[in-house]
């Protein structure tokens, strides 16, 4: 049982991504990496879904680019973001798994290895983030996002991923209902002072990564198979793969890491 990922980013490319959704992507890529640009860098995007983030570091100047997804929906999503850029030549893109060790060995690595939201949706999360790591150069740095099992203590990480389970065998009428009870009992603010906010999201059809709210309530629901981490397990991990902790960012359902490796 595996979450359909493409076919949600195709639809968000359809119906969700605008110009402001690419800026505030590229801004919020940017300002975690602590960079003003990527001019001189090459950049590997794991699991690169709609091919946004592949996008932004393409307007950001890297010098080469390389996406790849398991999904082939994520890479045509990819690939239609890759045109949108004039399918430059220094951006490659393929269908490949970050599990899958020959495949990753044909990579190489990279001054920023970018991998949001990814490695836990692969069914096997520490494999997943040191094939990840190697593809770090010296002096890289390493971008990752994981879904940080402290933040979901009510419900209960086995609360989520029973109801991911569910919705993966749930009709597509039944989704749409699972969606709808989602966006009630847990995005809509409880308290009316909140709602000019939430509202004003809605409108603006996206959020901080330039993701809009409905695509990331079906990524939420859907994304299967999945792990949960702690931030002390992430660390461990990265040190064991020769990476140190530049920044880390909790507070929201993915806890945010950004790894460097000495040079």
């Amino acid at each position: 049982m595996r979450y359909e990922f493409g076919e949600n980013w195709q639809r968000f490319l359809k119906h969700g991504l605008t110009d402001d959704a690419i800026a505030s992507a590229r801004t919020a890529l940017l300002s975690f990496l602590e960079r003003p640009s990527l001019q001189g860098s090459t950049f590997l995007d794991i699991g690169s879904g709609s091919g946004l983030h592949s996008y932004c570091a393409f307007l950001a100047g890297a010098q080469r680019i390389v996406s790849f997804d398991y999904d082939p929906n994520s890479v045509e999503a990819t690939r239609s973001m890759w045109r949108r850029a004039g399918s430059p030549a220094h951006w490659t893109l393929a269908r490949g798994s970050v599990l899958d060790e020959s495949f990753m060995a044909t990579l190489g690595t990279f001054d920023i290895v970018y991998a949001w939201g990814v490695l836990h949706h692969t069914g096997d999360l520490w494999a997943a983030f040191q094939r990840a790591a190697a593809c770090v150069s010296p002096g890289g740095r390493f971008f990752v996002a994981l879904y940080d099992r402290d933040a979901y203590q009510k419900p209960s990480p086995e609360y989520w991923l029973d109801l991911k389970q569910r919705y993966n065998r749930a009709s597509p009428a039944r989704r749409r209902a699972m969606e709808a009870w989602y966006i009630v009992r847990f995005v809509v603010p409880k308290r009316p002072k909140n709602m000019v906010a939430f509202a004003r999201r809605i409108l603006d059809g996206k959020r901080g990564r330039g993701m809009s709210m409905y695509t990331d309530v079906r990524d939420w629901l859907g994304g299967w198979p999945m792990e949960f981490s702690t931030t002390t397990e992430v660390k461990e991990h990265a040190r064991r793969h020769g990476l140190t902790a530049a920044k880390v960012r909790t507070g929201e359902g993915c806890a945010e890491y950004l790894f460097e490796r000495a040079r």
